[in-house]
Formats: structure tokens, sequence, C-alpha cells
């Protein structure tokens, strides 16, 4: 799957990846993906609550062994605008 940009969180800890993907992510029109790459392990809980909780549909997740460390990619796609 394409994205629209990517977000490196690699060696970040919780909770800049997602705190840096809710920024990121708040810049983008809907529709577009953003894929975000982290090794910490939270962001597999923090990016999914992301999505739930600012309308964000996580279209993958997966993780993959770069250089003795687990990295994890999430490729998410910004949700509608909402109103205030």
């Amino acid at each position: 799957m394409r994205s629209d940009a990517e977000l490196d969180a690699i060696g970040l800890e919780c909770p800049l990846p997602v705190l840096k993907a809710r920024k990121r992510l708040s810049a983008m029109r809907p529709g577009e993906r953003l894929l975000v790459l982290a090794t910490d392990p939270m962001a597999a809980i923090d990016l999914p609550h992301l999505c739930t909780e600012d309308g964000h549909l996580m279209l993958s997740r997966s993780s993959e062994e770069r250089h003795g460390m687990a990295v994890l990619a999430f490729l998410v796609e910004r949700g509608p605008d909402r109103a205030t």
C-alpha cells in the first residue's frame, strides 16, 4: 500500500511516536496516508488508540527485524475533519 508521508520514530520512546504521529496527521488532508516506523513496543498500543480517538483508519501494521531490533510499521489513513 502506498503512503503519502513517512514518520521515522525509530529510537524514540513513549509518548513521542504517538505525539509526533498525531501532529503529522493533523497537518495532512483527509484520506492521505502516513507510514509510521517505530521501535518502542508501546507504539503497538498507542497508535491504534490514537486512530480510535482521532477518527483515523489503521490500514495495516507489521513488524520486521532490522539491525537486531524490531521495527513496527503502521499505515494510517487520515480521517475526516471533525466539527468542533
